[in-house]
């Protein structure tokens, strides 16, 4: 005698498999990263990235009109300037190359999102996010001073026409900062995407190399959190909700899928995973090396993010990811 449920009556074929799909992935939900570099026409493939390129502000604005046909609705910019400094310059100038980018972005394709990353290792010349005490050479960084320099960015950022500012630095405080600055310099509309848990992950090592940003000295274990840690994630989460978060990201995604679903339940507000360098590099090599289906694996990593509990995922893999929504089923 059979069993009267026979869960694979719902398996037989994917037309059945679709309609009972639990957790489905959409355009919406994909933000695209992009890397502003200084000059004109320039389109400098990463190494360790294959598919992601510096670009100059003209490109941008090529990669963001496509990235808009396609129906993704918002792109994430980080930006190399064409010098550094120990007080990060570039990061908060009205002129940096960030600004530069989104004055751009915005002119050309008003109706996409253009989030800014509010971070400071891009512009500094020991590569750390923040203010450093002179002949530091262990990468402690300043708290206080940093927020400073944080909320002169964020501005900055919001008046060249940033719609969402995303501060990345892990100072404590710098969400109420940020809010407090935009607020007091006629910003109060622009909302806040805070990388509210972000790791001191090997993950990043690509991204390192796409945004020039590695420390010269130390590392960011002082203000990145322990990958051993996920209570406090939940106490960073809820600090940054305190002080007025409007958006809670996890960076990196893919070994994390723990702590994005513990935010998502800690929280009502929206939470965003960062599909990160070393993860997108992963699945490029090997798909390289013909050991996958980089279609198969994107698709299932992406799904196995958004079914932890993400409603935005910051993806390199986001233009292919659109092109292949229709054509991978499970």
């Amino acid at each position: 005698m059979f069993p009267v449920n026979r869960p694979r009556r719902l398996r037989q074929n994917w037309q059945i498999r679709r309609m009972v799909q639990e957790t489905v992935l959409t355009v919406n939900d994909l933000v695209y990263p992009l890397f502003v570099v200084p000059g004109e026409g320039v389109a400098k493939e990463v190494k360790s990235m294959p598919g992601v390129y510096q670009l100059s502000v003209d490109k941008i604005v090529e990669e963001a009109k496509e990235v808009y046909d396609l129906g993704i609705p918002a792109i994430i910019l980080f930006g190399i300037p064409e010098e550094k400094d120990e007080k990060a310059t570039g990061a908060w100038h009205d002129c940096g190359i960030v600004q530069r980018a989104t004055e751009a972005v915005k002119k050309a394709v008003p109706d996409l999102i253009v989030i800014n990353d509010t971070c400071l290792c891009e512009y500094t010349t020991h590569g750390h996010c923040g203010y450093l005490e002179v002949g530091d050479l262990v990468g402690r960084v300043l708290n206080d001073p940093t927020l400073e320099l944080l909320k002169k960015t964020a501005v900055s950022q919001a008046r060249a026409g940033a719609d969402i500012i995303a501060p990345s630095g892990m100072m404590d405080g710098m969400v109420k900062a940020i809010r407090e600055a935009l607020d007091a310099n006629g910003f109060s509309h622009v909302p806040i995407l805070s990388y509210a848990a972000k790791y001191a992950s090997a993950y990043y090592g690509p991204f390192r190399e796409a945004a020039e940003s590695a420390p010269s000295f130390g590392d960011r274990r002082t203000y990145q959190m322990s990958p051993a840690n996920s209570r406090e994630a939940l106490k960073e989460i809820q600090l940054d909700v305190e002080e007025g978060a409007d958006m809670l990201m996890v960076k990196p995604a893919l070994a994390y899928m723990d702590i994005i679903w513990q935010v998502k339940q800690a929280t009502n507000l929206p939470v965003a995973a960062y599909n990160v360098s070393g993860e997108y590099s992963m699945i490029k090599a090997a798909a390289l090396n013909g050991w996958i289906d980089e279609k198969r694996v994107t698709m299932e990593t992406l799904l196995g993010l958004k079914r932890a509990g993400a409603d935005l995922i910051l993806t390199y893999h986001a233009k292919d990811a659109v092109r292949w929504l229709n054509e991978v089923t499970f």
